[in-house]
């Protein structure tokens, strides 16, 4: 058996939502994803519901879901909707920090911002406040923060069928570490900022495309502050503890999931599930360094 890494693909990033009607008129009707597919386990009283930008315009517009990148994926636990107040923690406080942000890039940021203003959608950051002008914030029904950023081509008014789902955020503890593990599933450095004045960097992990950054789908950023690497013990959460819950895990699809297997193990990778754990025998996770759940899913 054998595994190309080149054919791997960055699928999906997994966030629990308390009211899934209210996230799917946020990410559908407002931002423009739609629904690729979804399971619901009637059993086990929750659904997955998986969505992408597929329009005509779409970096991966048709592509068969297991073989494609920038997929969300939202669980659902049945009856959640009815609880009191917020259920899930966006991995932004002091108890839950550890994921940090989902992004889109538009095609053109200030005519982006100005559509969802009239959407009534809620701002973290607009693009006039603090320091970075060409960046802006908004939050999801479920308060996780959704980062804007500009495509490398600006276009003279917003159009959703441009919409491109970016990266995904998480704060690591020691880059070093986290490198080495995330370059063992095949993905490479592709950008890094250094901010100094505030003592953090900023990591680009992607699978190999001729691709500006701001055009992609399918990265991984990585958040490192300054100093965490010294740290005595764990630093941040994984989004799966109680204290934490929300965010659940990021997810690649390999071309021969028997032979990532093989290779993980070779590589000494930590495993919160093997292939033969459990009932589902065709999923794996993985452990990074700072114990976010990696999922691993076989191509069709």
């Amino acid at each position: 058996m054998s595994t190309d890494m080149s054919t791997y693909k960055m699928n999906h990033t997994m966030l629990r939502v308390k009211d899934l009607k209210k996230s799917l008129e946020f990410y559908c009707d407002i931002l423009g994803m739609k629904q690729i597919d979804q399971w619901v386990f009637e059993e086990n009283k929750f659904s997955l519901t998986f969505l992408a930008f597929d329009g005509d315009n779409a970096l991966h517009h048709g592509v068969e879901r297991t073989k494609r990148q920038g997929i969300l994926e939202l669980t659902h636990n049945f009856g959640t909707e009815n609880e009191e107040g917020p259920v899930y923690k966006n991995g932004n406080d002091d108890q839950s920090r550890g994921f940090g942000h989902i992004c889109i890039s538009v095609d053109n940021i200030e005519d982006a911002c100005a559509y969802f203003e009239s959407k009534g959608v809620t701002f973290q950051k607009r693009l006039t406040d603090g320091r970075m002008k060409n960046i802006a914030f908004i939050r999801d029904p479920d308060n996780y923060w959704i980062e804007l950023i500009n495509q490398s081509k600006k276009t003279p008014s917003f159009n959703k069928a441009n919409t491109r789902f970016n990266h995904t955020m998480i704060r690591a503890k020691d880059p070093k570490a986290s490198l080495a593990f995330y370059e063992k599933l095949g993905l490479q450095l592709i950008d890094k900022s250094d901010y100094p004045e505030a003592k953090f960097s900023l990591y680009f992990l992607a699978y190999p495309a001729d691709i500006a950054r701001g055009d992609r789908e399918g990265i991984l950023e990585l958040t490192h502050n300054w100093g965490t690497e010294e740290q005595e013990g764990p630093v941040y959460k994984n989004g799966n503890d109680d204290e934490s819950r929300g965010f659940g895990h990021v997810c690649i699809s390999v071309d021969n999931i028997e032979a990532a297997a093989e290779k993980f193990e070779k590589d000494k990778l930590n495993f919160k599930k093997r292939l033969t754990d459990g009932r589902m025998k065709d999923i794996m996770f993985l452990l990074d360094p700072d114990n976010y759940w990696v999922e691993v899913i076989g191509q069709k």
